[in-house]
C-alpha cells in the first residue's frame, strides 16, 4: 500500500483549549499531489499557511469528522485550492440507531461543536483508497467520538483524528459521540495494526497497540465507578461527574457528556434504567 514517502508535514492551527490541546494538527503528504489531513478550523492565517505549504499542488482534503475544529476550514481551503473535499458524510452521518433515536428526542451533543455546514464532495466508504502517484490513503470508518469520523491509513502510519489522542481521552458525547461504537473502533485500529498514530491534537503515538489497550481499560474503568456509585444512590450524568471526576469546573460540561455516553450504553444492555425517555437529565438507577 505505501511507497517511498517522507515525513508527514504538520501545520499546528492556533485554536489550543481544553478539548484541543495545542491546537489541530492539519497534515500534508506527497509532493506532485499533495494530500491535506484535517484543514482544521476556518482561520484565514492557518488554511494560507497550509496553502503555502501545499505549494499550488494539493489535491485532495480530507477531513476526518465533522467537528469545527477539524472541518470548518475545509470549504475555504478547497476554494483556495481547487481541491475536493473527501469524507464519510455530513454532521450527522453514520450516526448507531440509539444516537438517531436520542437526536430526534432532542439531545444535542456539547465539546467541540458540530460543523452542520459541512457536506464533502466525495463521499468515502468503509475501506476505500484513494490512490495517486504519491500516495495512498485507506479510509477507516471509526465511530465513536463522532459518528462520521474515518481515520486514515497510510501504509504503516495512520491519521486517526480524534478517536485516539496521546496526552487526553477522547471526548465521547451524545448523541455525536458511543461509546459501543468506540469499542469497537479502538479493536479495528489494532486490527490495522499500524506502527504509528497520527493524532489531531498532540504528539504522535509510537506504541498504538500500548495506547489503544490503555484508553479501552480506562473507559471500563469509569464505567465501574459508575455503577458503584449508582448502588449507592440514583443519579443523573451531572451528578455522577461530580462524584466521580476530578477536574477543573470548565471541564465538568464534558465530562457529564462522558457519563451520559456511558449512561446510555449501560442502558442499551439492561445495566441500568431511568423513569421514561432518556435525556441528558434523566435520572438513572443501577438495575
Amino acid at each position: 500500500m505505501s511507497r517511498m514517502k517522507k515525513e508527514p508535514r504538520c501545520i499546528l492551527a492556533p485554536n489550543p483549549s481544553p478539548l484541543t490541546g495545542p491546537g489541530t494538527n492539519s497534515f500534508l503528504i506527497g509532493h506532485d499531489h499533495v494530500a491535506v489531513i484535517d484543514p482544521g478550523p476556518d482561520d484565514p492565517g492557518h488554511l494560507k499557511a497550509i496553502q503555502q505549504a501545499g505549494a499550488g499542488r494539493i489535491s485532495h482534503i480530507f477531513v476526518t469528522h465533522a467537528h469545527r475544529d477539524h472541518s470548518a476550514g475545509a470549504a475555504a481551503l478547497a476554494k483556495m485550492t481547487g481541491a475536493p473535499v473527501l469524507a464519510f458524510g455530513g454532521a450527522e452521518a453514520g450516526r448507531s440507531p440509539i444516537m438517531q433515536r436520542l437526536a430526534s428526542s432532542g439531545l444535542v451533543g456539547g465539546g467541540e461543536g458540530l460543523d452542520m455546514g459541512f457536506q464533502p464532495d466525495i463521499l468515502l466508504s468503509d475501506g476505500q483508497e484513494i490512490e495517486t502517484a504519491d500516495w495512498t490513503l485507506r479510509a477507516l470508518h471509526t465511530p465513536g467520538h463522532c459518528g462520521n469520523h474515518l481515520c486514515f491509513q497510510w501504509g504503516d502510519v495512520m491519521f486517526c483524528g480524534d478517536i485516539v489522542l496521546g496526552w487526553s481521552s477522547t471526548l465521547i458525547s451524545p448523541p455525536d459521540g458511543d461509546l459501543a461504537d468506540f469499542f469497537r473502533s479502538l479493536d479495528r485500529i489494532e486490527i490495522a495494526a499500524p506502527r504509528r498514530l497520527l493524532t489531531a491534537h498532540g504528539d504522535p503515538v509510537e506504541e498504538p497497540s500500548a495506547r489503544l489497550a490503555e484508553l479501552a481499560a480506562h473507559r471500563r474503568e469509569r464505567t465501574a465507578q459508575i455503577l458503584e456509585s449508582l448502588r449507592k444512590e440514583s443519579a443523573e450524568a451531572a451528578t455522577l461527574a461530580k462524584r466521580i471526576y476530578d477536574v477543573p469546573p470548565k471541564l465538568l460540561p464534558a465530562a457529564t457528556r462522558n457519563v451520559l455516553a456511558h449512561l446510555v450504553a449501560l442502558a442499551s444492555l439492561g445495566a441500568v434504567n431511568c423513569d421514561g425517555e432518556l435525556t441528558a437529565g434523566s435520572i438513572f438507577r443501577a438495575v
